[in-house]
């Protein structure tokens, strides 16, 4: 049984790929927050800006096997999108590695899709994924320490990005902290503080949140 929270076809907005266009599939639960909000201040991850809790989303549900869920993930598809690039889907959540398995993978690798995943890494990712995005949360263990490409909210107390440098990642990017509306700053903004970083440290690379600036899901 896979439970998803919502599924649409857009582009994506962040990282490496951003720009690509993506069926997404947004998982509900996670292990670093219960996704309300009376838990969110105790949570091991308190800065969370989605909606992970039920399947009453568009698109959303239980699916009872993967080979259901990948069918309604591959109607997401237009079929007016065709070109030589594979079809791509991105897994996310919540968490999407509490739920994310080796028959998933393979029923959407049947259907033609390109596999990625953005997983906070505290779970190991099964085999079979061709685009592994983990975004660290605060000082949580990281038991993914290899993929594609490191994406770290900045800044976040306590977490220094240089501690990551050495991990097994082909592009290493630091994302602006999206505060939340109303919010006091009086240390400049985490606009400045991740821009002024990737200056001094050219490893780091920034990434937006191009979505949103482009207002689109």
């Amino acid at each position: 049984m896979y439970s998803v929270k919502e599924a649409f076809y857009t582009l994506q907005g962040e990282g490496a790929q951003a720009g690509r266009a993506s069926v997404f599939c947004r998982f509900t639960g996670c292990n670093l927050w219960s996704g309300r909000e009376r838990d969110r201040a105790g949570s091991q991850c308190t800065f969370c800006d989605t909606d992970f809790v039920g399947t009453d989303g568009q698109n959303g549900g239980q699916f009872a096997d993967a080979a259901t869920l990948a069918s309604h993930l591959e109607r997401l598809w237009p079929m007016t999108a065709s070109g030589r690039h594979r079809r791509y889907v991105v897994f996310t959540g919540g968490e999407p590695l509490l739920q994310l398995d080796k028959t998933l993978i393979e029923a959407m690798h049947a259907r033609g899709f390109e596999i990625a995943v953005e997983t906070n890494g505290t779970l190991p990712a099964p085999a079979g994924i061709d685009w592994i995005c983990v975004s660290p949360k605060r000082d949580n263990a990281l038991r993914q320490t290899q993929g594609d490409e490191l994406k770290l909210v900045h800044p976040q107390a306590g977490v220094d990005p240089q501690t990551f440098v050495e991990l097994n990642f082909t592009h290493f990017f630091l994302q602006p902290m999206d505060l939340a509306p109303g919010a006091i700053v009086t240390d400049g903004s985490p606009m400045e503080a991740t821009v002024d970083y990737c200056m001094h440290h050219p490893q780091w690379r920034l990434s937006l949140q191009t979505h949103k600036i482009a207002g689109i899901d």
